[in-house]
């Protein structure tokens, strides 16, 4: 079973505070979901592997850690998770980008992929699937099951909050992935909205209806 990280860091909560607050414009939501993505990005990469090398200081040469050259890809669903993008970059600026884009046929109630554009390596590469919003589960069920369709091996899901059905969505579909969250929120409310949420975070970051 793939386990649930919540990032209970101080800074995370600071931020995420002000995200949800409807007060919030369109400008400074975006930059606060940036802020709180870099963090997450410095949360979930604490276990990435090193290997020593040596420097030469102004002093003495002495050994030192550098990173191993794990690759890592980031895959925003299509659109929210776009805004989640740039944090994520300023840690980890030789990450590779894909992009997903899904909807549900209204007849069918079957996931259709609009636009898909991955690295073509990605069966090589650690994928960090990015989406503000994990509510029923819905989207990043089926933009995983994409990315495992095309031999993705590696994968985990970022979203800054989840609701418990969207979870369970994940956690019984790919038990290999595991989910990192800012907040594990209380519940969805007949719309699909999470409660208490932030609202739709697809509108805050652009500025639409």
């Amino acid at each position: 079973m793939g386990k649930v990280h919540v990032l209970e860091h101080p800074l995370i909560q600071h931020k995420l505070t002000y995200i949800r607050d409807k007060r919030t414009g369109t400008k400074e939501f975006r930059e606060l979901v940036d802020e709180v993505a870099m963090l997450m990005a410095f949360e979930i990469t604490r276990n990435l592997p090193v290997q020593e090398t040596t420097v030469e200081t102004p002093v003495m040469e002495t050994k030192a850690s550098v990173l191993a050259g794990k690759k890592i890809g980031l895959i925003p669903i299509l659109r929210a998770g776009l805004g989640m993008v740039d944090g994520m970059l300023n840690l980890l600026p030789a990450a590779k980008v894909g992009h997903v884009g899904l909807y549900r046929d209204p007849k069918t109630l079957q996931p259709v992929e609009y636009y898909i554009k991955l690295p073509s390596d990605i069966s090589e590469r650690e994928l960090i699937v990015l989406d503000p919003m994990l509510a029923t589960g819905g989207s990043a069920n089926d933009a995983i099951h994409s990315l495992k369709k095309r031999g993705a091996k590696q994968i985990r899901l970022v979203c800054l909050v989840g609701a418990p059905e969207g979870v369970e969505l994940i956690n019984k579909e790919h038990p290999d992935v595991d989910i990192y969250l800012a907040a594990m929120d209380d519940k969805l409310n007949e719309k699909g909205y999470i409660v208490p949420g932030l609202g739709d975070a697809g509108d805050r970051l652009f500025g639409t209806k």
